[in-house]
């Protein structure tokens, strides 16, 4: 796609955006020369922007040693995330109201601040980036309908108006505004310095089939977190009615990203308490918080009348009465054929409602001991009691009385004397919702049977997609992924890291001479060895052929452990004896280790360093270790 110039739209001047602090750190964050003692300094000046970072940074921090400190915040989350969180700290203060009658500015931020939580913590599941990244680019996802709020106040309000139930003001906003939200969100993006692969991921957010992205790329990855992201916030801030119609869909998106049914609602959960825990300390208004999602998947299933079959119900029949309990027991088990279980006062039926699991309780509401009001109240406390039908045998047919028996969770009554017709058509509505009930119940198992499957098969997905078949290591998509995120940490944190490529010598001669299947398992064996030499903390991939790369990211790297770790490694492979059937096989390996230098823009740089590096080690006779170090390559063989 093609990012839209804020300038090209005109209206640069009516745009939201950040003051004081934020902007000052915007405008400091353009010049070349800037330090992060500077940064930091100018964060210090506001106690709120401050404590807000600090609190941000702990939130992913990994480490034993809380951050205490601005300047520790700044080395923790890096400096582009730490001017994203600043200007969405500073539009949330400044936006909390506006002139647009009709836009909803807490909802918009709750939903945003929900949106920033969820990627979070997709970030930590994922590890597609840094999960710091991830809350301010789901923070600022939908900045462009704050922004059409405050450039267009009345016009907006009036599209807001005419949008259809559950539908995008996107097809509103180009016909009356000649742009959208989600352009506006990108253009915006672009401008405050935000990486592309965010501003583009946000632009195709509501609808990520549509971006053109490459499968398993990592924009491809992140359009859909967000997009996933946003089906959480919609479903946070959903009225409670409507949250049943979500869950579905949700539970698959979980599905695709390889979380089960209990996974998914426990992941669901964390993200709504933090988001509390968020709302209360930026100053939102914070929605209801949700049930947890395990309730509200078991939650009971919509109430409808209507039908003309009526099976026989499992009945609990409360009446201390004993001449109107045998006349109404024999009027549900022998006229209407229902199987019936009787108690004489609430706490007998609320002992034996455990044991026989009725589906309908009949309850007089005048008892000694506890009556049909305390009863149906115990019963509507429980979990399995909230899915009862609860019929209320009364000879007051008082409305307030009435009332007062449906709020406390009665679904229907019958007066005394009682009528036999209107009964038979009362047990026909609890029949019918015993059996709504169990068609959602079985439809929900089978969702969450289906949700599983799927959650498997995506792991499993996954695992062979970032797999090597042959050696079993990570292959080179994998790698390079995590070659990515290593130095994105590297540069924020200020930590060291080095890349080794290895190449196994004469490996032509090895399948010319035994053939294809003794190579591949020279392969395997070689693979094997790299990876029980290992260090903690460092990534192998196979790259291809008889290549090999390993990414060093321990916190303690310096020239000479990793020189040290590549002769081990070179050592151990080439006193290796490959014995197959009767073939034995030495080899060896050439090793190339450069060293992140402050010269270096990309990780490709880094790359290209260790590949001159073991081309340098291949022409000085194969088996060696080189170090490419200040443009110069040097071998570093301890002995052969």
């Amino acid at each position: 796609m093609k990012i839209a110039d804020i300038n090209q739209l005109k209206i640069s001047t009516l745009l939201p955006s950040p003051k004081g602090v934020a902007l000052a750190l915007l405008e400091a964050c353009r010049r070349e020369d800037v330090s992060i003692h500077q940064i930091a300094k100018l964060i210090q000046t506001d106690p709120a922007l401050s404590g807000r970072l600090i609190q941000r940074a702990n939130t992913t921090n990994l480490t034993t040693r809380a951050i205490t400190s601005v300047l520790d915040a700044i080395s923790r989350v890096g400096l582009i995330v730490v001017k994203q969180l600043a200007m969405g700290f500073s539009l949330i203060d400044q936006y909390q109201q506006g002139p647009c009658k009709k836009f909803d500015y807490q909802e918009f931020w709750s939903h945003s601040l929900l949106m920033a939580i969820s990627m979070q913590e997709l970030g930590k599941s994922t590890r597609i980036s840094a999960p710091d990244e991830l809350f301010a680019c789901g923070l600022m996802t939908r900045i462009g309908c704050l922004a059409l709020a405050t450039i267009y106040p009345d016009k907006y309000a009036e599209l807001i108006e005419q949008q259809a139930p559950g539908k995008s003001l996107i097809g509103l906003e180009q016909q009356y505004l000649q742009t959208d939200h989600n352009e506006l969100t990108a253009a915006m993006l672009i401008n405050f310095g935000v990486p592309n692969i965010y501003a583009e991921s946000a632009y195709y957010h509501e609808a990520p089939g549509e971006s053109g992205f490459s499968e398993g790329s990592r924009p491809y990855q992140i359009v859909h977190l967000l997009y996933l992201a946003k089906q959480i916030a919609d479903f946070g801030l959903a009225k409670e009615s409507e949250r049943s119609k979500r869950i579905s869909e949700l539970m698959l998106l979980g599905g695709k990203i390889g979380l089960d049914t209990e996974s998914f609602g426990t992941f669901i959960d964390q993200v709504m308490q933090e988001w509390q825990l968020w709302g209360k300390m930026l100053k939102i208004s914070p929605a209801e918080l949700p049930p947890p999602f395990h309730k509200m998947m078991n939650a009971s299933a919509p109430r409808e009348e209507d039908v003309t079959d009526t099976s026989s119900l499992r009945i609990l029949l409360v009446e201390d009465d004993p001449s109107s309990l045998v006349l109404v027991e024999g009027l549900l088990s022998d006229i209407l054929g229902h199987t019936v279980f009787t108690a004489s006062n609430g706490q007998q039926a609320l002992s034996l409602s455990m044991e026989v699991l009725p589906h309908v309780v009949i309850t007089d509401w005048l008892m000694p001991v506890m009556s049909g009001l305390e009863l149906t109240q115990s019963l509507r406390a429980t979990e399995w009691g909230q899915n009862l039908y609860i019929i209320m045998l009364t000879s007051i047919e008082d409305e307030e009385e009435v009332i007062t028996a449906f709020d406390a969770g009665v679904d229907d009554y019958i007066t005394k004397p009682i009528n036999i017709r209107a009964f038979r058509a009362r047990l026909r509505a609890a029949w019918h919702y015993r059996k709504l009930q169990e068609s959602w119940e079985r439809d929900r198992e089978q969702l969450k049977r289906f949700a599983a499957e799927l959650a498997v098969t995506n792991r499993k997905l996954k695992h062979f997609a970032s797999t090597d078949v042959l050696t079993e290591l990570p292959n080179r998509r994998a790698g390079m992924e995590t070659l990515s995120e290593v130095w994105s940490i590297a540069n924020r944190s200020g930590q060291q890291m080095a890349v080794m490529l290895i190449d196994i010598d004469h490996f032509k001669k090895v399948n010319d001479t035994y053939g294809h299947a003794i190579g591949d398992k020279v392969l395997k064996e070689v693979a094997a060895s790299i990876r029980n030499t290992a260090r903690k903390g460092d990534t192998f991939c196979r790259m291809g052929g008889e290549e090999f790369l390993v990414v060093c990211q321990n916190g303690n790297i310096d020239t000479n452990s990793v020189i040290l770790f590549a002769e081990r490694l070179r050592q151990h492979v080439k006193k290796q004896q490959i014995d197959i059937d009767d073939i034995h096989i030495h080899t060896s390996i050439s090793i190339g280790v450069a060293i992140k230098e402050a010269s270096m823009r990309s990780e490709d740089h880094l790359v290209n360093a260790a590949d001159k590096a073991l081309y340098a080690a291949k022409n000085a006779g194969r088996n060696k270790v080189f170090l490419a170090i200040n443009n110069k390559l040097v071998c570093c063989n301890a002995s052969n």
